[in-house]
């Protein structure tokens, strides 16, 4: 891999396609083919090196075909993630392997089962955006530093090989060339080309800036992945839920117990419209929650800590609490959650209510005292009873809307301890003696009270995927609306050589050169791809005509 010396004397890097001083083309030097001008022939990194282990291995995040396919691979993956909703997304207290296998079935159970409930902060995905960002980011250095250095460092005077291998070629015979070259030069000035002259050779150049339109989109694809992977790093982002009842104070989840929200009254308005207003616009319902902020006092941690009011509000659908770098947000609702029920306990023996007793279904206690001195223990609770597939009694959630108990008492004349099992329209006896209990269990109340679910957020992430998408959306107007054109008028043999090369839309360039032709001695050059054509087409008719 040694350096390529030009016949002009410059010393060119390993795998130079094109001399970077006179431009005269070191490989394939006698081909008439037309040069690869997409890099300017300058020597890429991945085209050159491949030896080492970090020559492969950036090879391989340079090839544009890794890259599509591992956008290919990442679409798929997160095509998937949308088949059904994301953890984050079930409803708040919900078990994921039980919502996924209720609502969705076997394939809600396998889809839980791969952990693709959680698969945008799964590892193999971070892995995947990882590659992502490398590829670009390889992709991106191997192109742009050899691209600068040729566009740079490009002369005016260009070797004939050079002039003779572009697309636009034409040489002109004229009478006075300075008189030729000055007419072309104020044209082309016109149409606001950047104007070089060299030796008498000139260099019109226009939009070259144009052409780091695809590095700019990197640099704002670049950002947003960072933005999307600061997402699953503690503290940049929270997007989670917390159900507050009435009364109750719960600490705002993502704050590290730095933020407690209280719940003092949720209130529901549904307004109908009346019958005789048909072009009144109906009225939206109301659901608000009359929430205070507080913040822990001192350095005392638990439930004893002190709790300080810092501010309040009333959060509505479109209406937000917000306060430090978090907003919180109604999103659900639950009316007449049941709070609290109440019994009356009966001595069989004697027909008489010993006692009463009220359970904070939210907060139990262990036991109660009834009037005649006895004590109710509570032995087990299950606020959303059911029983499981092995028919042991347990709970679903912690939410009580079925709420059963295991009452426990002892029977002051034989010492047992008596078991009840007391739920919503279920009252019998579980004592593992299976006589009959003395005390007996009637409902006599319940109380209830209404549940509101907001959602906390913080997004530290945002100006990131704002100004990742910003300097993407300018990239790609960059990269696309302007081509970036040059034309090269130069004096061989006696005569006026013009070439001319565009990266798109190569009519505009030809219609630049049809202004200079029209006003000046110089002939239109011809489009060689054309040509190429022409000859083809003559070469298949002989082929046909033979035939």
């Amino acid at each position: 891999m040694q350096e390529i010396k030009c016949s002009c004397g410059h010393i060119n890097p390993y795998g130079t396609e094109v001399c970077g001083s006179c431009g005269k083309p070191l490989a394939d030097a006698d081909s008439d083919r037309l040069l690869n001008m997409r890099y300017e022939g300058a020597a890429r990194r991945s085209q050159t090196y491949n030896k080492t282990i970090i020559d492969k291995i950036w090879n391989f995040f340079s090839s544009v075909k890794v890259g599509i396919a591992i956008i290919v691979i990442t679409l798929i993956a997160s095509s998937i993630g949308t088949i059904f909703p994301q953890e984050m997304f079930i409803p708040p207290g919900e078990t994921p392997a039980q919502f996924y296998a209720e609502e969705h079935g076997a394939l809600g159970q396998l889809y839980y089962s791969l952990g693709l409930h959680n698969l945008y902060g799964s590892w193999w995905y971070m892995l995947l955006i990882a590659a992502l960002g490398t590829s670009i980011i390889v992709a991106s250095i191997d192109r742009f530093f050899p691209l600068y250095k040729a566009l740079k460092s490009q002369r005016v005077t260009r070797h004939k090989s050079f002039m003779k291998r572009q697309r636009i070629f034409g040489t002109s015979n004229v009478d006075n060339v300075d008189e030729t070259m000055a007419g072309a030069q104020k044209i082309l000035k016109d149409k606001r080309y950047n104007i070089r002259t060299e030796n008498g050779n000139l260099l019109a150049e226009k939009n070259r800036w144009a052409r780091w339109g695809p590095y700019v989109n990197h640099i704002g694809l670049i950002l947003f992945l960072i933005g999307a992977s600061l997402r699953f790093f503690p503290g940049m982002y929270i997007d989670d839920n917390v159900w507050v009842r009435e009364g109750q104070t719960e600490v705002i989840p993502g704050t590290s117990g730095e933020y407690y929200v209280e719940n003092e009254a949720f209130t529901v308005e549904y307004h109908e419209q009346e019958e005789d207003a048909e072009d009144q616009a109906p009225l939206e319902d109301t659901f608000r929650t009359d929430a205070v902020l507080y913040q822990p006092q001192g350095d005392t941690v638990g439930v004893d800590q002190e709790l300080e009011e810092i501010d309040r509000h009333a959060i509505e659908v479109n209406d937000a609490f917000h306060f430090d770098d978090y907003s919180l947000y109604q999103v659900d609702y639950k009316l007449d959650e049941l709070k609290e029920m109440s019994f009356e306990v009966e001595d069989t023996q004697t027909d008489e209510t010993v006692g009463s007793f009220t359970v904070d279904l939210n907060d139990p206690d262990d036991g109660f005292e009834l009037e005649n001195n006895e004590n109710v223990r509570i032995h087990s609770y299950f606020p959303n009873f059911y029983i499981n597939e092995e028919g042991v009694p347990t709970t679903e959630n912690d939410v009580p809307d079925n709420p059963g108990f295991i009452f426990e008492m002892t029977n002051p004349d034989t010492e047992d301890v008596e078991h009840t099992f007391v739920g919503i329209q279920a009252n019998y006896n579980v004592s593992p003696n299976q006589e009959a209990n003395r005390y007996a269990y009637e409902f006599a109340g319940m109380d209830t009270n209404h549940v509101t679910g907001l959602t906390v957020r913080k997004d530290h992430t945002l100006p990131f995927l704002i100004a990742g998408g910003a300097i993407f959306m300018i990239g790609l107007v960059q990269g696309s609306y302007w081509p970036h054109r040059r034309i090269w008028l130069q004096r061989k043999d006696g005569e006026v050589w013009l070439a001319g090369h565009t990266n798109k839309n190569w009519e505009s360039l030809k219609k630049d050169i049809h202004a200079v032709t029209e006003e000046t001695e110089v002939t239109t050059p011809q489009d060689q791809t054309d040509e190429a054509d022409e000859q083809t087409e003559l070469e298949n008719k002989d082929e046909n005509m033979q035939s």
